[in-house]
């Protein structure tokens, strides 16, 4: 079953189509990988689909639902939330407001000044501590490192209650530890029925964790399959190497 799909999705800037005429589909409770070289069109898609562009022409169906456009304050209603290549994070909250405001849903100040429930409390010490970060709750998030920055922000993701999650680049500049933790919560969120479309340009990971891989290529499709076969495949290594 396909949760998530482009119908002749076109986007434009000037006279360049970043993405142009895409038709792509993705399979409910997977990894997929979107890849390519730079100026493919992968954050562009990435943009549309979450709201931040307005599509030039086509259409984004979510779960049955087709849409000709999409804000990005109504990604909540339609189950999809989001990382971003530049952490996004509340620079003013701690690490666990961070958290217990996605959670319950408050704006800052009410996270802020009111009281938790146990079980909000409970999930967000479950996350924080899968991530490392239960230690660091009571810091400001403008004072952690990149590194914790990146990983809180993935906490938030895990925390809502996301049908379906788009990740920007989650794994760059991560320490290799950090990357398996990271891969494996990937993994976790993938056995809980999440769907996961993923950005990202190291090949080993989008081998080892992707279900299926589409490769874009100056904004059109160039392939898609499984990621053992697209990887292997002539025209997907030349892409790359002409890049």
């Amino acid at each position: 079953m396909k949760i998530l799909e482009t119908h002749n999705l076109r986007k434009h800037f000037g006279g360049v189509y970043a993405v142009n005429n895409l038709n792509i589909g993705i399979e409910k409770g997977t990894i997929t990988s979107i890849i390519g070289p730079n100026g493919s069109g992968k954050s562009t898609l990435t943009n549309l689909i979450s709201g931040l562009f307005p599509f030039d022409e086509g259409a984004l169906k979510i779960d049955g639902v087709s849409l000709k456009k999409i804000k990005s304050s109504q990604l909540p209603l339609y189950g999809v939330t989001r990382t971003f290549q530049e952490v996004r994070l509340f620079e003013q909250m701690t690490v666990v407001d961070n958290i217990l405001v996605v959670i319950t849903e408050k704006n800052f100040l009410s996270a802020l000044f009111s009281k938790h429930s146990k079980l909000d409390e409970k999930k967000a010490q479950e996350i924080l501590g899968k991530l490392g970060l239960w230690e660091k709750r009571h810091q400001l998030a403008v004072n952690l490192s990149y590194g914790q920055r990146k990983l809180l922000e993935i906490a938030r993701v895990m925390a809502m209650d996301a049908k379906i999650i788009l990740f920007d680049e989650p794994f760059a500049g991560l320490f290799k530890e950090m990357i398996k933790l990271v891969a494996e919560l990937m993994r976790e969120m993938r056995l809980q029925g999440r769907t996961l479309l993923l950005i990202e340009h190291n090949m080993d990971l989008i081998r080892h964790l992707s279900d299926y891989v589409y490769v874009l290529d100056g904004g059109e499709l160039l392939a898609e399959g499984r990621p053992e076969k697209v990887l292997a495949e002539k025209k997907v290594i030349e892409a790359y190497l002409g890049e």
